[in-house]
């Protein structure tokens, strides 16, 4: 499965588009994670716990684009795009879209 943010794909030519595909994942924080967070915003820096959590959200919604893709018969996505939303207070939404196709070599 080839993804990218690019409309195009060096090297393939899409022959088919598939359509929309998405996938995403809804995360909370941990209230271990707070209470770290609490301190290091007394200090200053990266919270890396949250950091990480939102890398594996991205990765996540990602895998389940490209699984939504894989099953409607795409072998590539172009245009992915994500977005990040609050669901409520301590829960967010992270969202991956883009296009499904269906590319061979040039």
């Amino acid at each position: 499965m080839i993804l990218t943010t690019a409309a195009s794909i060096a090297g393939h030519r899409i022959v088919k588009t598939v359509g929309l595909v998405r996938g995403n994942t809804v995360r909370s924080r941990h209230m271990g994670r707070d209470i770290m967070a609490g301190f290091k915003t007394m200090v200053g820096g990266e919270i890396v716990s949250y950091t990480q959590m939102m890398d594996d959200a991205r990765g996540e919604a990602v895998d389940r684009l490209a699984a939504d893709a894989q099953k409607r018969g795409a072998n590539a996505v172009t245009d992915i795009r994500f977005t990040t939303s609050a669901i409520m207070s301590g829960a967010s939404e992270i969202l991956s879209y883009g296009t499904a196709v269906v590319v061979e070599p040039e």
